[in-house]
């Protein structure tokens, strides 16, 4: 076994714990949240109220200086620990083993030969922390009564790992205690190295992210400080910023989504050592057992001994893995830059083309995406500025013409445009947007890569600066891609070649074209979905709560 820990509560320089007036602190945290929950800031002024939240954290973390609870030793000490209560626990472990891979940090390395597609892991469900172990532990009566625990599997996630974590006979002790102590999110950002972001695609999420995190952290202080429910929590004299910030990463960087004992339901967990893998692209190949109640992981390919293990992550871009996963993927084949729009209501033809769009599955104002590869737009986006370009003809034909509803259908098809006039005019919006947006960033991309030449780069600023370029890269592709369309399209309007018809023989060409095989543009993932649904819950909920 490795090396034996104790929880303690850091000192601050004088060698004493600081000792803060729980009135002044409840002050700071009352301001603290009702900053948070306000309404959104105009436009423009995100950044402002960035900075204010900021500094009433700062101010917060001043005051709990040295009151955060940490292991003694390093993250290393407790691989063994790790490895023996996994073996202990009924997992496999041995086909590999814990190691540092440098800039990638550490992960699995093989011990043995694993071909692609073997059973090399799995984990039992004993060892899952899960919202359902949460509701069976010291947390369960305060979940039991808080209905924002109730709507946030993440946030239950994140106070059962710093329960556990306080509790020295936590039969999770060797996995808390494996877990990194500081994290590479936007969360762990200096406000410079922000600031970085200042302008790209990506920078609304970050403070959305900054400001969802203080605004949980103020609520459930106050929570645990005065709901009868949470006075046996090994909390209540311990719960600074710092540990909601580190539990809130665990949880994000780590969560899956399992079914229930009874496979009824899905509910989020954390799977120790499984999440010791790093991310490569890929498919993805671990799913869950309920036979055997155990999540199985198979071999993404052939490894050979002392070869690195790595499993997929999914279909993520690169923004995601930076605010989600705290880092840049350099080989992202699914990276994208999401792009806002929208028919305006104000428009002549707004409702014809509404209801154009409305027979085609997509919404008239919405978030899409522009992707790293070609072609850098998907079916649904192909589909939306066809129809946003469509003049009132157009429109009449695929609302009463002959055979309205099969032109419907071709509308997210490359092979049938609606008219070369149509598609001229699609690809040079993309083009010109693509172009505009590239004009709203500080610097250009041979600027970025001579920043990133600079030998003394902080890691988040050069991640920063990666994302920030690989932004603009996306762009410039898009933009590119738009005029070599435009100027195709212009040459077969020229020569008067014949616009292809669809027929009904062709529905196979309709469902096997690259465009069609295309990520959903719509980038509201179910996890997005869930997340602000529960931003939308913790508000309404908030306002309802009299704490």
């Amino acid at each position: 076994m490795g090396k034996k820990s104790r929880v303690k509560i850091q000192k601050s320089s004088s060698g004493a714990s600081t000792v803060v007036s729980p009135k002044e602190m409840m002050n700071l945290i009352s301001e603290l949240l009702q900053k948070c929950s306000s309404a959104a800031p105009s436009a423009g002024k995100e950044w402002e109220e960035y900075i204010q939240i900021r500094g009433l954290v700062d101010k917060i973390r001043k005051k709990q200086k040295g009151m955060s609870v940490v292991f003694d030793g390093s993250r290393k000490d407790y691989f063994p620990d790790l490895l023996s209560w996994a073996q202990e626990s009924g997992a496999s472990c041995d086909s590999f083993t814990v190691a540092n891979f440098g800039t990638e940090g550490y992960g699995l390395r093989a011990t043995r030969d694993i071909k692609a597609e073997e059973l090399f892991l799995w984990i039992p469900r004993k060892m899952l922390m899960t919202v359902e172990s949460a509701q069976n532990s010291v947390l369960g009566p305060l979940y039991s009564q808080d209905r924002i625990l109730q709507a946030m599997g993440n946030v239950t996630l994140a106070f059962h790992l710093l329960c556990e974590r306080a509790d020295p006979a936590s039969p999770w002790l060797p996995y808390i205690r494996s877990l990194p102590q500081e994290y590479d999110t936007p969360l762990f950002y200096q406000q410079e190295e922000v600031q970085v972001l200042l302008g790209t695609q990506a920078v609304q999420d970050v403070l959305s992210q900054y400001k969802n995190t203080a605004r949980q952290y103020a609520y459930f202080y106050k929570l645990v400080q005065t709901h009868p429910a949470a006075s046996q929590l090994p909390l209540k004299d311990s719960f600074t910023f710092d540990d909601y910030r580190w539990a809130v990463s665990s949880v994000m960087t780590r969560q899956n989504q399992i079914p229930t004992e009874d496979g009824s339901r899905i509910i989020l967990a954390l799977i120790p050592l499984w999440d010791m893998c790093n991310h490569t692209n890929g498919l993805i190949t671990t799913g869950y057992n309920l036979e055997d109640d155990r999540c199985e992981c198979v071999a993404l390919q052939d490894y050979k001994e002392n070869e690195q293990i790595y499993i997929f992550y999914g279909t993520r871009s690169n923004a995601e893995f930076v605010i989600h996963n705290g880092f840049f993927f350099q080989d992202n084949a699914h990276d994208r830059v999401k792009i806002k729009l929208g028919v305006s209501k104000s428009e002549r033809l707004y409702a014809m083309k509404a209801e154009v769009l409305a027979r085609a599955g997509i919404p008239a104002s919405c978030i899409f995406a522009l992707h790293s590869n070609e072609p850098p737009i998907s079916a649904q986006l192909l589909a939306f500025l066809r129809v946003f370009c469509m003049t009132e003809g157009e429109l009449k034909d695929y609302l009463l013409g002959d055979g309205a509803v099969n032109k419907i259908v071709t509308l997210g098809n490359s092979e049938f445009p609606v008219s070369w006039e149509n598609e001229i005019k699609l690809w040079t919006f993309l083009e010109t947007r693509a172009a505009l947006l590239l004009k709203t960033y500080k610097t250009t991309s041979q600027e970025d890569c001579t920043m990133l030449e600079k030998p003394d780069l902080s890691l988040h600023s050069r991640v920063a600066i990666q994302l920030r370029l690989a932004e603009k890269q996306i762009l410039e592709t898009a933009s590119a891609s738009g005029r070599a369309k435009r100027l195709h399209f212009e040459k077969k309007l020229e020569d008067g070649a014949p616009l292809p018809r669809y027929e009904e023989s062709d529905i196979a060409l309709l469902e096997n074209t690259d465009v069609d095989a295309k990520l959903p543009i719509i980038l509201r993932k179910l996890e997005e979905v869930e997340e602000a649904h529960a931003i939308y819950l913790f508000l309404r909920l908030l306002n309802d709560s009299e704490i």
